[in-house]
């Protein structure tokens, strides 16, 4: 599997990258249909699957549900396979979302999921936007919340997951790496993608399918074939969609210089030593 280096954190990730959404959460979705939870043993399998079949970037957030517990019980011993992102700033409960981008807040909500994930060091965390961007960055405490948090070392990278192009050009200043949403429909985070790339910050596109609404070979090569662009997440409860999805992204990768065929984490934390 051909990698890519998200920007100068360190880390490699494979193209493609899973969206841990629908193993954990399937109240008050966007896509267009919807979908039963997968029970635990299934959850487990379609993990350890995606290792197995070279996704060794996983993206979930505290707003999905059981998404980072079933992380943690699956794949915690495999964690040297792959690089974790998570989020702070959204909750989800009583089927509606909660934000709070307090300091108390983020530093419980990284405890959180240190436990959920059983993990001592998170890979990168990202804050989760509630879409007023620059409120969000200007006004509230997150950005210097992560910064401690990196700075002690219980965080490796930090970023910032948005809706908004100022938001993501605000948040070049401070972010090891930016979640933008980049598709065929929707390309207005171009101009910002190659502003990021030159500062040496990751590019994380989401929702590059149009959250399924667009096919996914056309969709995927679109997106990758964007030189800036690190990783995509893409999520999913079929493993074959997954690793068709894949070939796709080797496919366009293999004529392209990335020598590097092993997720590189930097620090291949083991699983708390008491659970």
């Amino acid at each position: 599997m051909a990698l890519r280096p998200l920007g100068t954190t360190g880390f490699a990730v494979s193209p493609i990258g899973f969206g841990a959404f629908k193993i954990g959460r399937n109240q008050n979705v966007k896509y267009p249909q919807g979908y039963d939870l997968p029970n635990k043993a299934t959850a487990h399998r379609l993990l350890n699957e995606l290792l197995d079949n070279g996704v060794c970037y996983v993206d979930t957030a505290p707003a999905y549900g059981m998404s980072e517990e079933r992380i943690g019980q699956a794949i915690s011993h495999r964690k040297s396979e792959f690089v974790l992102s998570t989020k702070v700033g959204e909750t989800f409960e009583d089927n509606r979302s909660f934000f709070d981008f307090s300091s108390a807040a983020i530093r419980n909500s990284i405890l959180r999921s240190q436990d959920r994930l059983k993990l001592d060091v998170l890979d990168l965390v990202f804050i989760h936007s509630n879409g007023d961007d620059l409120h969000v960055l200007n006004q509230t405490e997150v950005v210097s919340a992560l910064q401690d948090l990196k700075a002690k070392g219980t965080i490796q990278a930090i970023g910032f997951s948005g809706k908004t192009v100022q938001g993501t050009r605000e948040s070049l200043s401070w972010a090891d790496v930016v979640m933008v949403e980049y598709h065929i429909n929707d390309d207005s985070h171009d101009d910002v993608i190659a502003e990021a790339a030159a500062k040496g910050v990751g590019v994380v596109v989401k929702k590059g399918l149009a959250s399924g609404q667009l096919p996914a070979s056309k969709a995927i090569r679109f997106v990758l074939s964007n030189k800036h662009v690190n990783t995509q997440i893409i999520g999913g409860l079929n493993s074959n969609h997954i690793r068709a999805n894949l070939a796709v992204a080797n496919s366009m990768l293999l004529s392209l210089d990335y020598s590097n065929s092993h997720c590189t984490t930097r620090n291949a934390t083991s699983p708390f030593s008491h659970l």
